[in-house]
């Protein structure tokens, strides 16, 4: 799959991304970080040295938003698209809720690189959940893996908890102590984390505890110098207004002008998302309460895209009913416009325009703000800011020098900040030319891109201290498993390993021979220890995965990466410690040893006895629980949930490796794999096999050995002809 120049992976989950027009300030999952992604994407594209750039996110088909989120492939360029992958069904859901879905999303991009032949030489994620996707395919596939975080968990914990939000209540709706703990994992695992500003590494990312064990650079990003251009360009001859931007301009005059009764004033413009952390009531305050700032200019506050407040997430209605509460409290009508809709692709590039024009100032008024991209935006526009004076504008207007700097939570300095800079024309002037002058210098995608390319340049020199890359060989198991067509999957104890074990080099010996076309995995009862433990007695092979605990844990390769995707296939409606209260009631059952015992396995002993299976079948279908039952070798009784088992755990690697059935074959020896040798896949019962197995005889596709152990599995080898089939694959 080698090809000319890098392809790079980005991913950013929640779904609400699409090429123009982007809505963002619909809600609190529409940020600046999908302007971010899209222009960065759109950017890495370009550059000589990256063949292909993929941004992934979710697809969404739902009426209550755009039809533009139902299409899988969008293209935004040459080479360049947006990749929609669905999980967790088709109705757009809030970031917070789509955890559980992880893994699936995972399980679909491996399967969209298989069907592709195309694996990156990159992946970048956005944000915690993309963050930890990213991850997981690093991992599988040996890739070095950036992130960027945009906002992050412990700060988010910190401020809820500052405004007297219960930590209870702050999990239960945010799953922020999942975050959190994730976004600890990724500090382990990236490469390089990517971030705006100084202050993010300090300040944010220096509150976990595994802040020291990654890489961080600080590259600010560009904007689009094409659309956001200062609004004396557009009364030069370099530049010429199209009918599109015509059209507008006059739109957004005439929403300006429809909300106040002296439209030629000047105006204070601020431009976000309707959140609580963006601090719209300050701003008010700070406007209300100073007649003479009222006297100077306008107040003009477009936060994000409405149609009926009452339908909208409650942070979003405390915040929008506040602001008209606080209109109303000031008697601000006539002085102050709060726009229900904006088009940001074209609109708000003239917005920025007009208010330069009447020699206004744009504010960001956040209590906290990581980056700030409106403000480089508008600085572009020629307009002064004034920004809080807590994360990214510190470094903006130390580039920039094109405002001034305000603690937020005092209102009386910011509405002397705003008054300072509309009442001398010679201060606002020399701000207005500094921004336009130095925007470019420091806030051009170009820029952005040429470091960027030169930390991934970097990445084969830090090859031996990287938490990725460190230990791997190129062609890592995940690879691997995405080239190969063919797999054999065994049981371990008397089918692979009993008897005198006069067969096992011969099968080890046709394995190794067929190794580029066969792949090779170990199913289960076993604990990955005690299998490795045997494995390692009798020198077999490192199994490209491994099957254990009876089906309910998938490990790969060398480094045994747990599959995190079937953790959470199996886990939904499982409740062990329920299932443990009910069984321990039963006196003829023993609980096995607590190294049998598993997450998502409860072990027990029982003499054989139909009665007796019967009465556990009953205690558990009686307490309403969920689960799948799995009884063998006349004594062990093991309970999983009722999405695990070997054969279940086969299903869903040959659906996640998109191997199909047919091209599998599966060997067992007992009733512990019967669902195994039932998955649709080809079965082989070793010579040696138990009588719970003996109604098999009649179905198909299950082939009887007549040798035991691993001289069965060579029968079987020999019966299907697998290998001969694979080789045969390869070569066409």
């Amino acid at each position: 799959m080698t090809k000319d120049g890098l392809y790079i992976m980005m991913f950013s989950i929640h779904g609400l991304v699409r090429g123009s027009n982007l809505e963002m300030g619909r809600d609190a999952d529409t940020g600046g970080q999908i302007k971010y992604v899209v222009e960065l994407a759109k950017a890495l594209s370009r550059h000589e040295k990256i063949r292909k750039v993929d941004l992934f996110t979710r697809l969404i088909d739902d009426k209550t938003v755009s039809d533009d989120y139902a299409k899988p492939v969008e293209d935004l360029g040459e080479n360049c698209r947006i990749v929609r992958i669905q999980c967790g069904g088709k109705k757009y859901m809030r970031k917070e809720l789509l955890w559980p879905y992880l893994g699936e999303y995972t399980d679909k991009v491996l399967k969209f690189i298989k069907k592709e032949k195309d694996i990156p030489d990159l992946v970048h994620g956005h944000y915690a959940d993309a963050g930890y996707v990213a991850s997981e395919l690093a991992m599988v596939l040996g890739l070095p893996f950036f992130f960027t975080g945009h906002s992050l968990g412990r700060s988010k914990l910190s401020k809820l908890l500052n405004e007297g939000m219960k930590e209870k209540e702050i999990i239960r709706k945010y799953k922020i102590d999942h975050r959190i703990a994730v976004e600890e994992n990724i500090l382990k695992n990236a490469n390089l984390v990517v971030t705006s500003t100084r202050q993010e590494v300090n300040t944010q990312y220096g509150q976990y505890h595994n802040k020291t064990m990654t890489r961080y650079k600080v590259i600010p990003p560009g904007i689009d110098l094409e659309k956001f251009y200062h609004y004396l360009r557009n009364h030069m001859s370099e530049k010429s207004i199209d009918g599109r931007q015509m059209a507008a301009k006059a739109s957004i005059s005439e929403e300006l002008h429809r909300f106040f009764l002296n439209p030629s004033k000047p105006v204070v413009l601020t431009l976000c998302r309707p959140d609580q952390r963006k601090n719209i009531s300050g701003l008010i305050k700070a406007y209300g309460e100073d007649l003479e700032l009222q006297a100077m200019a306008n107040l003009a506050i477009f936060a994000g895209i409405r149609k009926d407040i009452t339908e909208m997430e409650e942070n979003e209605q405390d915040v929008l009913t506040e602001m008209l509460l606080l209109m109303d409290k000031y008697d601000l009508y006539g002085k102050m416009a709060i726009p229900k809709k904006h088009d940001f692709e074209h609109e708000v590039p003239e917005l920025y325009r007009i208010v330069a024009e009447k020699h206004g100032v744009f504010i960001n008024a956040a209590f906290t703000e990581p980056f700030g991209l409106t403000l480089i935006e508008a600085s572009a526009s020629g307009l002064p800011i004034v920004a809080t004076d807590d994360g990214g504008p510190r470094d903006i207007i130390s580039n920039l020098k094109n405002g001034i700097l305000v603690n937020v939570r005092d209102t009386e300095k910011i509405s002397e900040a705003l008054k300072t800079i509309l009442a001398d024309p010679e201060l606002w002037k020399k701000y207005s030319q500094n921004g336009i002058i130095n925007v470019e210098k420091y806030y051009s995608w170009d820029a952005h891109v040429d470091t960027y390319i030169k930390e991934i340049e970097k990445m084969p020199k830090e090859a031996q201290e990287s938490p990725i890359i460190k230990g791997k060989t190129k062609d890592t198991v995940g690879k691997r498993l995405l080239s190969l067509n063919h797999l054999l999957i065994t049981d371990i104890d008397y089918t692979l390993i009993g008897g005198d074990n006069e067969h096992l080099d011969e099968l080890k010996r046709r394995l190794e021979d067929a190794r580029d076309v066969l792949g090779f995995g170990v199913a289960t009862g076993r604990t990955i220890e005690s299998a490795m433990e045997i494995i390692r007695e009798h020198d077999i092979p490192q199994p490209d995965f491994l099957i254990t605990s009876v089906g309910t844990e998938i490990y790969y390769g060398n480094e045994l990466t747990y599959d995190h995707g079937y953790d959470a296939h199996i886990s939904k409606r499982w409740n062990r410690d329920k299932i443990r209260e009910v069984l321990d009631t039963l006196d003829f059952l023993i609980y096995q040893e607590e190294d049998t015992q598993r997450k998502f396995k409860v072990s027990y002993y029982m003499e054989p006895d139909k009665d007796r299976l019967a009465s556990v079948h009953h205690a558990l279908v009686k307490n309403k629980l969920k689960y799948n039952l799995i009884y063998s070798h006349g004594q062990f009784l093991d309970i999983l949930p009722v999405m695990a088992s070997k054969g279940k755990a086969i299903r869903y690697l040959s659906y996640k490796w998109e191997i199909p059935l047919r091209q599998v074959i599966v060997s067992g020896d007992s009733g512990n794999d019967e669902e195994m040798l039932r998955s649709g896949a080809l079965g082989v019962v070793v010579g040696n096999y138990s009588s719970e197995l003996e109604h098999l005889k009649d179905v198909n596709r299950i082939f009887f050995a007549e040798k035991p152990y691993a001289g069965g599995i060579l029968e079987g080898l020999d019966h299907y002809q697998i290998i001969e089939k694979a080789k045969e694959r390869n070569r066409s």
